[in-house]
């Protein structure tokens, strides 16, 4: 299949932190960028040839996006699949709408695992509050309820330590579809980001160390401090998945490990992810260059990382007493500022990350939190 060459335009559904990156990454290789969503002034927008503000159900809307641009890819997971369809009618969509349309859906995403025999947390869907009842008592309890859309950074999760709870928590999430997961006793989260081509070509980032603060993830450490027959494993079941799904593009597979040693697959996400931020400064071919050779047919580059790595978040909280102190953080020079354009902070959003590189990881984790901690 013919490559998509630079100076060619991609089309991003979504105008987040995610396609921001991506489009600096997309425009340092020579390509023009538009990006669609409900939104106006957008980090993704900034920095954009064009933005295209309107819903992602207006399929004609979607339609006439498509016929200005080359390739159209997402940022972010939670568009209708119809507009993956309606955009399929004009210009190739990478990742491919089928894709999008399983890895969306808890549900779904958690039958798909089943089918291949990946191995996840026990769990099972629900649509009623007396399924919510008779789930609870065949998974057991504590447990967590997900819902099974827009579910992201916490949002719709919901802790039950009693099968009386169900009521309360069905009302929390305002009465929808949703999945209910055995709390899994975990000793690592860790993630695989990784890329595969139009011609099945793959590459990953290996095994990222994740900590997360109120269902946040807080900081990211590269290469993860986990045995490396672990974190082959996580690579090798990261491939498969993306094999089943005949995947083109960025993906993240999240996982638990348990404390008797075992990988269980958490979420899947079609898309650069905030694990994979680091990318931009410790390796040679980041997770957004990936993305961007990846649905454009090019070769994939080479995701060797050059020095340990850490990232750590920067949720608007920091900004709670003022401007912080950019130029205290950067006094340490080894670590890099990426801010994402948002001009309102609140508590929980995400507005940035430091990443810090270092000779061994635990100096790179060491000046990334210095770094933040200085910023106040």
């Amino acid at each position: 299949m013919r490559a998509i060459p630079p100076g060619s335009t991609i089309g991003v559904l979504g105008s987040g932190q995610l396609g921001r990156m991506m489009a600096i990454a997309a425009r340092r290789m020579g390509y023009r960028v538009h990006t669609y969503s409900p939104a106006e002034e957008t980090p993704t927008g900034q920095v954009a040839d064009l933005e295209i503000a309107a819903d992602y159900e207006d399929l004609e809307a979607i339609r006439l996006f498509a016929k200005g641009v080359d390739v159209v890819t997402f940022e972010f997971e939670n568009v209708c699949t119809e507009a993956a369809a309606a955009a399929a009618e004009i210009v190739p969509v990478r990742p491919s709408g089928a894709a999008l349309h399983i890895t969306q859906q808890r549900a779904r995403e958690k039958g798909f695992l089943a089918d291949r025999g990946l191995p996840a947390a026990a769990c099972a869907a629900v649509a009623t509050v007396d399924e919510l009842a008779v789930a609870l008592g065949q998974i057991g309890v504590p447990a967590i309820v997900k819902t099974a859309v827009f579910g992201y950074d916490g949002k719709g999760q919901h802790r039950i330590d009693s099968i009386e709870d169900a009521d309360r928590v069905w009302s929390l999430i305002g009465h929808q579809e949703a999945i209910v997961e055995r709390v899994v006793d975990f000793s690592h989260e860790l993630s695989v980001v990784a890329a595969r081509g139009l011609d099945g070509a793959f590459v990953h980032f290996g095994a990222i160390e994740n900590t997360h603060q109120n269902h946040i993830l807080d900081l990211s450490i590269a290469p993860a401090r986990v045995p490396a027959d672990v974190a082959d494993e996580a690579v090798r079941l990261a491939r498969k998945v993306m094999e089943e799904l005949d995947y083109v593009g960025v993906l993240c597979v999240e996982f638990f490990l348990t404390r008797d040693g075992r990988l269980l697959v958490n979420e899947i996400a079609p898309r650069p992810h905030n694990s994979g931020h680091f990318t931009f400064d410790a390796c040679i071919t980041s997770q957004f260059e990936q993305q961007v050779r990846a649905v454009c047919g090019l070769p994939l580059g080479s995701p060797a990382q050059m020095r340990p790595a850490a990232m750590v978040n920067l949720l608007g909280d920091l900004w709670a007493d003022g401007e912080p102190d950019w130029s205290g953080a950067l006094a340490i020079p080894e670590v890099k500022l990426h801010l994402y354009g948002k001009t309102a902070p609140r508590p929980r959003r995400k507005m940035g990350h430091l990443t810090a590189l270092g000779e061994t990881v635990e100096e790179a984790i060491e000046k990334a939190l210095a770094a933040r901690d200085l910023l106040v």
